[in-house]
C-alpha cells in the first residue's frame, strides 16, 4: 500500500520567490523538479501573480465569479427563514 502524500501549504514569499525564478528565466521543468511541485501549481501561481500581484483565491476570482458567490449566500440565508 503507498502512503498518502499530505497537502502541503506554501507562503506567498515561497511562491513568489519561484514566480521571480521564473521571470528570471529559469524554465520551469526545473524549478518544479527542484522544489517537488507540479507544473500545474507553479502555472497557477504564475497566472495569479500577474492577474492580480495576489495567490488568494478571493483576489482571484472574476465579477462574475463574485458575483455568483454573493448570489449562492444571499439565497442560503433566504432559505433558512
Amino acid at each position: 500500500m503507498t502512503e498518502k502524500r499530505k497537502p502541503r501549504s506554501y507562503t506567498d514569499e515561497f511562491k513568489q520567490q519561484l514566480v521571480q525564478l521564473y521571470q528570471n528565466g529559469k524554465r520551469k521543468c526545473d524549478i518544479c523538479r527542484e522544489y517537488d511541485i507540479a507544473t500545474s501549481l507553479l502555472d497557477k501561481w504564475l497566472k495569479q501573480s500577474a492577474a492580480s500581484g495576489s495567490f488568494h483565491e478571493k483576489d482571484n476570482r472574476s465579477t462574475e465569479q463574485q458575483e455568483l458567490m454573493e448570489l449562492r449566500t444571499l439565497y442560503q440565508q433566504c432559505v433558512k427563514f
